[in-house]
């Protein structure tokens, strides 16, 4: 492996990098901060690859790994859904897919307060962000955003969830908007919700809806943008 220390991150970014790899020296950089998502990992002075994959890079500063698996490792500030396997006085435990049980705090809604605090049974699906995540301990939750504000978070009703790759959780989330969703958003009514844990949530007024969407979807992670697009007109050829 080459010396890589010497270079900035958005020269690498889209490209393959392993375990190992060196994409930065913060030491060199002056007046700027990055944030490090899933894959890699500060040592000293040094951002080191931790998983094989390509790096990847959202506005305005985060760089993470991005690789096609099942196991999700939970990062801060990634919005995820979670399913509530249990609820003790001060926390509800959620599963997340990661490798330990998620709590969320009972006050971590928007003005959440001992008298307000709300009833989560069993098998309740929420949209919840990361608040803290560290290999030693149980990751935290939150269902409000960084101003304390509830925004898009919190239980998700009806609609039909299913799991997939954490990478095709990121392409969904992706900018500009993953073709496939851009296509039926153009002719169908619905809502999703994604986590980047690989699990994807659809809801809509029609049954019918659900399905053809939430199987594109599935059908999209192999598929370059023109053909994501060509697949998304032929089902909706079939549905209208």
């Amino acid at each position: 492996m080459g010396d890589k220390s010497s270079v900035l991150p958005s020269t690498l970014v889209d490209q393959l990098v392993v375990p190992g790899d060196v994409i930065l020296d913060v030491s060199a950089l002056t007046n700027r901060t990055i944030k490090l998502g899933g894959g890699l990992r500060q040592d000293a002075d040094l951002i080191t690859v931790t998983k094989a994959g390509r790096l990847r890079f959202s506005k305005p500063n985060k760089y993470w790994v991005e690789s096609s698996q099942r196991r999700y490792v939970p990062s801060v500030e990634d919005s995820v859904l979670g399913i509530v396997v249990d609820s003790k006085a001060d926390n509800f435990l959620i599963d997340i897919k990661g490798p330990a049980i998620a709590f969320l705090p009972v006050l971590a809604f928007e003005g959440g307060t001992r008298r307000n605090i709300p009833k989560l049974e069993a098998g309740t699906l929420l949209y919840v962000r990361v608040v803290k995540a560290n290999p030693d301990t149980n990751p935290e939750l939150s269902c409000t955003d960084a101003s304390g504000k509830a925004a898009e978070y919190g239980p998700l009703k009806d609609g039909f969830m299913f799991e997939c790759s954490t990478g095709l959780s990121r392409m969904l989330l992706s900018s500009p908007t993953c073709p496939v969703l851009e296509e039926f958003g153009k002719k169908l009514s619905f809502e999703v919700a994604v986590g980047l844990n690989g699990r994807v949530w659809v809801n809509a007024e029609s049954p019918s809806t659900v399905i053809v969407v939430s199987n594109a979807i599935l059908k999209s992670e192999s598929l370059s943008s023109t053909q994501q697009r060509i697949l998304a007109r032929k089902l909706l050829e079939k549905v209208q």
